[in-house]
């Protein structure tokens, strides 16, 4: 089978995607691979708009099968927000810290019953001629803790808790996590088309 270029030049979610695909035998590479990828401009208005773009522009200018995929989180009590900008909600260079202190500092005590949120993940394959061959979106839904809690994940894991567990994804760890996640739902649903097309 050919490599799969995952379109990210985000180290742990590179890693998080890598080990979701390994059961399928995919080789895998990201962009760290090829100093001549684009870069994306994220401008759109959807999750699926922004991994559309990542997908196909990387595929048709590498000439590679290339899985982009756009994630954040939602929460309602701050209508929608950060949403698609959620890499960035405290500004172009945020850390996942400044990001996640802005996000308890927006939400500041409104009350547990008000803090409901999911995760999202568009997951989008192109061919290497930058042709969509395969979507897939999944997501997880949870609340935000009134405090970070847990080492595990990354991004606004340890403020995100999975209700029934009482735990955040930062406290879950990533076994839990990769059967949960809004990641792993997304790719579970295009894992099957994906494997077929690479066959």
């Amino acid at each position: 089978m050919p490599p799969l270029v995952l379109g990210t030049h985000n180290r742990k979610k590179g890693l998080e995607l890598a080990e979701l695909l390994a059961p399928v035998g995919i080789a895998v590479r990201t962009l760290a691979d090829f100093p001549q990828a684009v870069a994306v401009v994220e401008d759109g208005d959807s999750f699926a708009a922004n991994a559309r773009k990542k997908a196909t522009q990387q595929a048709a200018h590498l000439h590679e099968w290339v899985l982009g995929e756009d994630s954040g989180i939602v929460v309602d009590a701050l209508g929608g927000a950060p949403g698609i900008y959620s890499a960035r909600y405290a500004g172009p260079a945020a850390t996942d810290e400044d990001n996640n202190r802005r996000l308890l500092a927006e939400l500041g005590d409104t009350p547990p019953a008000r803090r409901t949120a999911h995760y999202v993940c568009h997951a989008v394959l192109a061919e290497p001629g930058g042709r969509i061959v395969a979507e897939a979106e999944g997501t997880c839904q949870g609340r935000i803790a009134f405090e970070p809690r847990g080492s595990a994940g990354f991004g606004y894991d340890p403020l995100f808790e999975i209700v029934e567990y009482q735990r955040t994804c930062g406290e879950l760890g990533d076994t839990v996590k990769a059967c949960l996640s809004h990641r792993a739902r997304a790719l579970r649903k295009l894992l099957p088309r994906l494997a077929a097309l690479l066959r």
